[in-house]
């Protein structure tokens, strides 16, 4: 969802065809999540119902310099959604990003 990086869907789909680029029909296993500025971080809350209990969001964002997000600014959205942070890596040489997964105690069953 909002992420527009043609090689990452041609790496997706070397992986599988079970892509979809909005809200899936069914709970899946990861969701890719690109944001540019805090706004963009506000549909968290939304997209946790859209994975599995096991599942993540991922949030790709711009790596540094003026005006691009802060990592903690990511951490408390996801936080404020009622997801944790369990995990950063570097996306590519321009993005990061931060997997935000249900704490333990409120997976749903």
């Amino acid at each position: 969802m909002n992420l527009d990086d043609p090689g990452f869907v041609k790496l997706l789909r070397q992986r599988t065809s079970d892509i979809v680029k909005r809200k899936p029909r069914t709970p899946c296993d990861v969701v890719f999540v690109g944001a540019e500025e805090v706004r963009d971080l506000e549909r968290l809350a939304e997209v946790k119902a859209w994975i599995e209990p096991n599942g993540a969001v991922w949030v790709i964002r711009p790596k540094g310099g003026r005006g691009a997000l802060r990592e903690l600014e990511v951490m408390g959205a996801g936080l404020a959604a009622g997801l944790v942070d369990n995990k950063i890596a570097s996306f590519s040489d321009t993005h990061s990003a931060m997997r935000f997964v249900f704490r333990l105690k409120d997976r749903p069953r």
